[in-house]
């Protein structure tokens, strides 16, 4: 069973665009999206809910008010302000980190500390197969662990299925839900534009991937708008052994796809026979291992874009 990622180093390059239409084309898989602070991946593929269950991670700090003697000692000790005392003590979950300095030092033991309900998570059922989905609740933390949770529920679906394939929508950027994301992962699609800051947000991705030794894999999406730019990306990621395997031309027909909510290869376009190439080149390539190519000087890039 391999775990291909879907990443891209900001977040609108078209990522779950593509992981989208790698559901619609891939055979024996489970899918699941991994970007939990922003899920998107269910607007394209129009999930049935199998089961809604909580995810609790952390604790928040809750005052039993029949033991509190309002003494103010959680007040004078809580660095976040989350502790008022209007009566008795009284604790703002929204302001309330979890730390238990409260509860540590209440001299009545007045306080206790709840697990945390910060999100909720999904198994749903859609055309393409099983889709493991969450969402975190707005300004809540953990989200690297919810991640965790999210991949190790569609391995254990894709294990009772014996799926050949989890195809995972991953966050944008390269932070705590990337990393945890990548770990285990058999290779990295990383969705690029050839821009600059297209360019120098790839190149994070592809330093994170070469941290965790995972191969990658490079795909350009709208490459026709600045094909220059396009095969100066092109070039300098073969410099650092990574193949391109797929250039996405602009379509508006991605567009339209979208306001339907459908994968792109639901219809004919330039950009789904590129999608459907770029698979076809994909599942070839993780049948063995890239070569190792000699890395060598990067084409000239403006000062402050070179590596």
């Amino acid at each position: 069973m391999k775990e291909i990622i879907v990443l891209s180093g900001k977040g609108g390059t078209g990522k779950t665009t593509l992981l989208g239409s790698l559901a619609c084309l891939a055979e024996n898989k489970v899918l699941a999206d991994c970007d939990v602070d922003a899920a998107d991946l269910h607007l394209l593929l129009d999930p049935k809910p199998r089961s809604e269950n909580e995810f609790r991670s952390g604790v928040k700090a809750r005052v039993d008010t029949m033991l509190c003697t309002s003494c103010g000692t959680c007040v004078e000790l809580c660095e976040f302000d989350a502790v008022t005392l209007p009566d008795t003590a009284l604790v703002d979950s929204l302001a309330c980190e979890g730390c238990g300095v409260c509860a540590y030092f209440c001299p009545e033991q007045a306080i206790m500390l709840d697990k945390n309900h910060c999100g909720t998570w999904y198994v749903s059922d859609t055309d393409y197969g099983s889709l493991v989905h969450a969402q975190l609740f707005a300004g809540e933390e953990n989200s690297g662990k919810l991640v965790s949770f999210v991949k190790g529920k569609a391995r254990e679906i894709g294990k009772e299925k014996d799926a050949e394939y989890i195809l995972i929508d991953g966050a944008p950027g390269i932070g705590c839900p990337v990393i945890a994301c990548i770990s285990g992962a058999d290779a990295i699609v990383a969705v690029t534009e050839p821009t600059f800051s297209g360019w120098h947000d790839l190149e994070r991705v592809l330093d994170l991937a070469d941290h965790f030794q995972v191969q990658v894999f490079v795909c350009l999406n709208k490459w026709d708008l600045y094909p220059e730019m396009a095969d100066i990306i092109t070039v300098n990621c073969r410099r650092r052994g990574v193949e391109v395997l797929g250039r996405i031309p602009f379509d508006r027909a991605v567009i339209e796809a979208q306001l339907r909510g459908v994968p792109v290869v639901r219809q004919d376009s330039p950009a789904a026979t590129a999608i459907v190439t770029f698979w076809f080149k994909l599942q070839l390539q993780m049948c063995y291992v890239l070569p190792e190519i000699k890395q060598g000087p990067l084409v000239y890039l403006p000062e402050r874009h070179a590596r």
